[in-house]
């Protein structure tokens, strides 16, 4: 089965990449920085950055029938490591409003800058998502 494409209809349309990539019960989920609807990266500090950015993983995840406790990876792109870990209990509750108390394998790298200039955050990650609940785009 070749890779398919999953790009959720309620982020910014791609152009150039996908939003995720499923192949067979593995979704690859593209890096998400906190760009918003209208393809701006949202105001605010780490912990709003970190909530749009995860919520743009969560719902690529969600388009192929994938729930928070299928992520098996999670790596983070910081543009600022101290920032990141002087939120980081925000971050954390931020984290387990959205996914509860799922915590897969993950890793915080730290960058000299992001492809939208000022995006402190890219989050990357793999989920495997169950066959009766896995929907095919």
């Amino acid at each position: 089965m070749l890779p398919t494409p999953v790009n959720p209809g309620t982020l910014p349309a791609p152009s150039g990449y996908s939003h995720g990539t499923l192949s067979g019960n593995t979704l690859h989920l593209g890096g998400q920085t906190a760009l918003d609807a209208e393809m701006r990266i949202v105001p605010g500090g780490i912990v709003e950055q970190f909530r749009q950015a995860f919520s743009n993983v969560l719902t690529t995840l969600r388009e192929v029938g994938g729930i928070p406790e299928d992520l098996v990876s999670i790596t983070l792109y910081l543009t600022d490591i101290p920032n990141y870990q002087a939120h980081g209990r925000e971050i954390g509750r931020v984290w387990r409003e959205l996914a509860g108390p799922v915590y897969p394998a993950m890793a915080g790298i730290g960058c000299t800058g992001l492809w939208q200039p000022e995006a402190m955050i890219e989050i990357v990650g793999v989920a495997v998502v169950p066959d009766e609940r896995l929907r095919r785009p």
